[in-house]
């Protein structure tokens, strides 16, 4: 299962640390905000995934769609993949050239594959033959760019497949394989596999060992606490990602145990919307559509986009690791090249705005992103604008500092006029830009940055039935709210906010802080619905329980269209259950009635490992579709008195599995729905 965890400290709730990270399983010469000291700077690294896979290049059998996967998505046997190896030989492989391209792009570190999930290891490795010494090219890669990123400045790192699709030893086989399983004993594979990571760490001492591959049902937490304390013992200072352990919570997100192990998290493919604040994380994406090369995938992202990437993870307080997938021959993709020094163009006169710099201090800007540097008496905010406005000003609402002066960090001579009051601080910029895509100004403010967040509306929904209950989270309760519900905007005569408000009617509620009479927050809104429940249908069903399909499935998600499956049996279930279909490869399609004891908002909470989806009277209510571990989703629905129909989809590809569904009036807490509800 692919899922995502950051660890809490046991034994500290850290006050002393900026960032928590790792669960601490016995002591260390430096202290968690030493270890990760660099990385933290570095903001921007390069990830390469290389190996066999990029000799067929994506393609097999006239498909063209595969990557660094394509052992597994072609279905290859082992003794034919096994021919890959005496082809390889990239004899245009440069390794200064690959760092001083990391180096010039202004990423700080780089992170390659020493083996991924096919167990070819691209370096020279006492354990196995299966590795880059026994090709052609008999070059020990990680040795040659290890040393080359030492020669350029590059922080050198590894990352490492736990699976293994190559060795006897590991489980489980693929689901087409017909290769035997009898006499694997996955116990030896990890000894195996703690003799290459040994082998890795101490010829190649690399900054970062990244783990990947953690998820199928054979990795435990118990196996990744183990591979996690030999690499902290080999290199007390090594940085160790959260994929060594069990617990990551889907591609995106993370989930809190105080048992599990890993610096920090790795969100694949996305960026947080709002980042992971107190929690160190890096964002790991392609520039096209698959990390190894494929020669026919030219959807490569452009500068523009992977730029404010790196701007945008950075003002969230995370890394961006950049892929390239190089060619079989050794080279770079042109298309990654001209990237790479595009956006080293840029980072030339701008790094300074996201190396050693912290998250933003404001929840949104309009014009674009902010990256911080909070020096002894004086900040730097450095405002990075990607909608240049019309109105020449750049409006930092809620700034509380006192301005010290503006400038374009690409022309620092050249002054901007500042603006502070009404609780705002305005930059008068020029009439252009400088740069097309990002031009960065710098504004200095006294002391450490002082910002007052407008209020932040809570309410369990933006819809209800009968009555709601508002709520208003200020960070200073010293300060005034002052609300009004008819969608003006509060003024200090406007009615001050001292508890929970309840409505009855639709409304647009909008809130500001007030200091000494005077506005210190832009202002908040969120409109609230009084919505008609959905009727019940009219419905007669004999049976109490839900009518359950169960079909074979292969599924990364829930296909759009489910028709036509034929299911392998049927059952009845006494409610949105597994009901014993905790195998891999399966889907589970559960369908009847539920009885809504009144009219009301409902809110659902639907957990599954891996994907599910909830539809009531055939809309979709919650969608926790894709492949990740047991994470919860919920959504809402206004349901009247009566029957309603219910339909829930739920697979499992590999790995652990999980199904549960809950449901909450408003103001109580989610509760398993009762048996006797349920009717088909």
């Amino acid at each position: 299962m692919k899922s995502l965890l950051i660890p809490l400290l046991a034994l500290c709730a850290l006050s002393c640390e900026s960032t928590r990270s790792v669960h601490r399983a016995f002591p260390e010469p430096m202290t968690q905000d030493e270890r990760m000291a660099w990385w933290r700077d570095a903001r921007f690294g390069m990830f390469i995934h290389w190996g066999l896979y990029a000799i067929p290049a994506g393609e097999w059998n006239g498909n063209k769609g595969h990557g660094e996967w394509i052992r597994e998505t072609a279905q290859i046997p082992v003794d034919t993949y096994e021919k890959f190896q005496p082809q390889f030989n990239p004899v245009k492989f440069d390794a200064d050239a690959w760092a001083q391209m990391a180096a010039d792009a202004g990423m700080k570190y780089l992170v390659i594959t020493s083996k991924h999930h096919d167990g070819f290891a691209l370096f020279d490795s006492k354990e196995t033959d299966w590795d880059v010494m026994n090709t052609p090219f008999a070059c020990d890669v990680l040795k040659e760019l290890s040393e080359a990123c030492a020669r350029h400045g590059v922080r050198f790192c590894t990352y490492h497949s736990i699976m293994d699709w190559h060795h006897p030893d590991y489980l489980p086989r693929r689901a087409w394989e017909s290769r035997p399983a009898a006499g694997a004993n996955f116990e030896r594979f990890e000894k195996y596999l703690h003799a290459q990571v040994s082998e890795v760490i101490e010829k190649y001492k690399p900054g970062v060992m990244w783990f990947d591959g953690e998820w199928e049902s054979t990795w435990s937490h118990e196996r990744g606490v183990a591979l996690y304390q030999l690499c902290r013992k080999l290199a007390p200072a090594m940085i160790v990602n959260n994929r060594v352990d069990v617990y990551r919570g889907g591609m995106g997100g993370f989930s809190d145990s105080d048992q599990a192990v890993g610096d920090f998290a790795t969100p694949e493919q996305e960026i947080p919307a709002t980042g992971m604040p107190g929690v160190d994380w890096e964002s790991c994406m392609t520039m096209n559509d698959h990390w190894g090369f494929n020669r026919v995938d030219q959807n490569f992202k452009s500068t523009e986009e992977l730029l404010q990437n790196v701007i945008d993870i950075a003002s969230k307080g995370g890394n961006y690791l950049l892929n390239v997938g190089p060619r079989a021959d050794g080279t770079f993709p042109p298309e990654s090249v001209q990237r790479l020094a595009e956006i080293g163009a840029w980072m030339k006169q701008n790094g300074d705005a996201i190396h050693g710099t912290t998250a933003s201090v404001f929840d949104a800007l309009d014009f674009g992103r902010c990256t911080v540097r909070v020096g002894a008496r004086k900040t730097k905010l450095f405002l990075h604008v990607f909608d240049w406005p019309e109105s020449r000003e750049l409006v930092l609402a809620g700034l509380g500092n006192k301005p010290r002066r503006a400038y374009l960090l690409a022309d620092p001579k050249h002054e901007l006029k500042v603006t502070s009051g009404d609780g705002q601080v305005v930059v008068r910029v020029p009439e252009a830009p400088l740069d097309p895509i990002a031009t960065v100004v710098v504004l200095e403010v006294d002391g450490a940055p002082i910002v007052y967040k407008a209020p932040v509306l809570e309410a369990e929904s933006s819809e209800f039935v009968r009555g709601l209950e508002v709520r208003l989270a200020v960070t200073n309760p010293a300060l005034d709210v002052r609300y009004t519900l008819d969608g003006s905007d509060p003024v200090k005569g406007s009615k001050r906010f001292t508890g929970p408000v309840t409505l009855s009617d639709s409304a647009t509620v909008k809130a500001r802080l007030f200091h000494d009479g005077k506005a210190v927050s832009r202002t908040t809104e969120r409109h609230f619905e009084r919505v008609v429940p959905s009727p019940a249908v009219e419905a007669a069903p004999s049976e109490s329980g839900l009518f359950v399909e169960r079909f074979a499935a292969d599924w990364d998600a829930i296909p759009a269209d489910l028709t036509g499956l034929a299911a392998e049996r049927t059952s009845v279930a006494t409610g949105v259950t597994l009901a014993g279909a905790r195998d891999e490869h399966v889907a589970l399609r559960i369908k009847g009635f539920v009885d809504v004891p009144a009219d009301e908002l409902y809110r659902f909470a639907l957990t599954s490992d891996d994907g599910s989806k909830l539809w009531i009277d055939g809309a979709l209510v919650v969608d926790n579709d894709g492949l990740h571990g047991a994470i919860e989703k919920q959504g809402a629905r206004a349901l009247a008195k009566g029957l309603h129909a219910i339909e829930v989809v739920w697979f499992n590809k590999s790995g652990g599995a999980e199904l549960r569904l809950r449901w909450a009036q408003p103001g109580a807490p989610f509760a398993a729905i009762p048996e006797s509800a349920f009717k088909h």
